[in-house]
């Protein structure tokens, strides 16, 4: 399969939230909207709420950084979420979090911190669509990119080298093709795109790395 960028909106501001938004509707036929709570991470972003009555032309998932996924399923699903990413890290019942994205009809991903084994994600293949690897500790923008996520990636493709993965966190030019070379799906980028003059022609760019790169890989 080939690998997909995945502009990822991360911001506190409403306004910067509206820009983004127009910007990636010109490119982006998937998108990956960050929520936070202050609560799982430090920091606090936009919410549902800010989401609410701005035009959305690409299809989009939630990612939730958050310790209530749960409360904001239904919200999410009324404004056109195809999926939502939960953290395991994040709730002790992993398996009721996905049964209520399910009853509403929603895709579902697990989200695994960078020091989180692969071994807690195994119990859910097969009970959610994507697992989605965090390549930095989740709450910053820009926060810097840890490699050994690289060798948790590489273990998990060798016993489920279909399941599909993505990837989420300091992602730039330097490092893209090392994910798509190692069989990632999606490839969550934010700051290498939205924080550059022409975040368009980055996206297409990052793009053509990733598809390169993964016809370099060696199944």
């Amino acid at each position: 399969m080939t690998p997909r960028i995945v502009p990822a909106i991360l911001t506190s501001d409403a306004k910067a939230l509206r820009t983004m938004v127009s910007q990636v509707q010109e490119f982006a036929p998937y998108v990956q909207f960050d929520f936070m709570d202050g609560h799982f991470v430090p920091s606090v972003s936009v919410s549902d709420k800010d989401l609410a009555g701005i035009p959305i032309k690409f299809k989009w998932e939630a990612h939730l950084m958050v310790v209530n996924p749960a409360a904001s399923f239904a919200a999410f699903k009324n404004l056109g979420a195809r999926r939502v990413t939960f953290h395991i890290e994040a709730t002790d019942s992993p398996d009721d979090v996905i049964r209520q994205a399910r009853q509403l009809g929603l895709e579902v991903g697990l989200a695994a911190n960078p020091d989180t084994p692969v071994s807690s994600l195994l119990p859910f293949v097969g009970k959610v669509d994507t697992f989605l690897f965090m390549t930095v500790f989740p709450g910053f923008y820009g926060a810097k990119f840890q490699a050994q996520v690289l060798k948790k990636i590489a273990e998990f493709r060798r016993e489920y080298p279909t399941f599909h993965i993505g990837v989420d966190g300091g992602i730039k030019r330097e490092n893209v093709a090392l994910l798509a070379r190692a069989g990632v799906n999606d490839i969550c980028v934010g700051s290498a795109i939205f924080l550059q003059s022409s975040p368009a022609e980055c996206f297409y760019s990052l793009q053509s790395l990733a598809e390169e790169a993964a016809k370099q890989r060696k199944d």
